[in-house]
């Protein structure tokens, strides 16, 4: 199919899945198995040999992954975090400097700060919201990645990717973006100068909270070849199964995000009306110090909703623990609506680093529910 002449929505339903040739069926079939029969000595059907090196639902996977961040190269991996240590491992090497935000992912900083950091990579945070601050955090000469998460997890911050894409080129850098929040529906990084895109294929691309996976898009293939090389090598790929669950989600990522934003919407309608709630963080907000930049290069504002409660932190506690159509859990980006304490789950590993978030936090995954359901149960936990 010529990709550049359909809409999104076709692209997630057809991109990288035509029929299968041998039965005609019209969902891309789960290719669970470890080799492939060769014709003669290096005789390969369709390029496939061997399943860490490449397998036919994994392709699909990658394939329609590129065409809905429009991109040229999607890889499809393990995990989010294995998709972001191939990413980082490719295009990095020991000396280097890594400009991280300032309230990232709990993750994303444990990689950083516990892995990456003894293997000789050196990162500086910063508020990446504010171009002179990630100006000064570039190291001249050794600086060789921007990282940015737009919108960040949980804090809900806003980094203008253009202007970081141009910040970053002018000093030799590539611009990764993480765009696990926002979903290729609501935003796409490459169009906008990133040179990489990450994912979570966890959260909002599978929807339903039964996979775990990862993914990078990049539009340049010189380095979408350099990273299927370390994906081979390193192997931390997505299995047939886990790859045709993404597939499936994906099929429905449009539908599910406008629920999702909508959702949102009227959760933060009724938090802001709240006498318990002391701050609502949700890029759709006028006064949200990135709601113009959210505005220019996001399709709608997101499903993802944080407050913070007076109170502190064991009223934040008590907030989630009371819930109960939200239900207590890490993740986000399902069906289903979740509640947390990033403090003390999620972004436990940033305690006592510059990142770590406020202990009256509280974090929402607004999932696609009946919402007066769900602001009924929010009253109740509010107490």
């Amino acid at each position: 199919m010529s990709e550049q002449h359909h809409g999104f929505e076709t692209l997630a339903i057809h991109a990288g899945q035509d029929p299968d040739p041998s039965t005609g069926a019209v969902v891309t079939p789960i290719y669970q198995v470890s080799t492939f029969k060769q014709d003669g000595v290096g005789g390969l059907r369709g390029g496939y040999e061997y399943s860490r090196s490449a397998n036919p639902t994994r392709t699909a996977l990658e394939e329609c992954l590129a065409a809905l961040e429009s991109g040229r190269r999607g890889l499809a991996f393990a995990s989010g975090l294995a998709a972001e240590d191939c990413l980082l491992r490719t295009v990095c090497r020991p000396g280097d400097h890594v400009v991280i935000p300032n309230d990232a992912y709990g993750g994303t900083f444990r990689l950083f700060a516990k892995v990456l950091e003894r293997w000789g990579l050196a990162w500086t945070a910063a508020p990446l919201g504010d171009l002179d601050a990630v100006r000064a955090a570039i190291r001249p000469g050794s600086t060789r990645v921007i990282w940015c998460e737009t919108p960040t997890n949980p804090l809900l911050g806003i980094a203008d990717i253009a202007a970081l894409a141009q910040l970053a080129h002018e000093h030799g850098a590539l611009l990764a973006v993480d765009n696990t929040f926002a979903s290729p529906y609501l935003q796409q990084p490459l169009t906008l100068g990133a040179d990489v895109v990450v994912h979570s294929t966890t959260k909002y691309l599978g929807g339903h909270s039964d996979v775990v996976g990862g993914a990078l898009v990049v539009s340049d293939p010189e380095l979408g070849d350099r990273l299927g090389f370390h994906q081979n090598a390193m192997g931390a790929v997505a299995g047939p199964f886990d790859a045709w669950l993404v597939l499936r989600g994906l099929k429905t990522l449009a539908v599910r995000m406008d629920r999702h934003c909508r959702n949102a919407e009227r959760v933060v309608e009724m938090l802001l009306g709240h006498p318990k709630v002391a701050q609502v963080l949700y890029p759709g907000l006028p006064d949200h110090p990135g709601h113009e930049v959210a505005a220019k290069q996001m399709r709608a504002f997101g499903g993802m909703v944080s407050f913070r409660v007076h109170g502190g932190e064991e009223a934040a506690v008590e907030i989630c623990n009371r819930a109960r159509l939200f239900t207590l859990a890490e993740s986000l980006g399902g069906v289903e609506s979740l509640i947390e304490h990033p403090g003390r789950m999620t972004h436990a590993s940033a305690a006592g680093s510059p990142l770590e978030v406020p202990s009256d936090l509280v974090r929402l995954s607004v999932g696609i529910e009946t919402v007066e359901d769900l602001l009924v149960d929010l009253a109740q936990a509010l107490g």
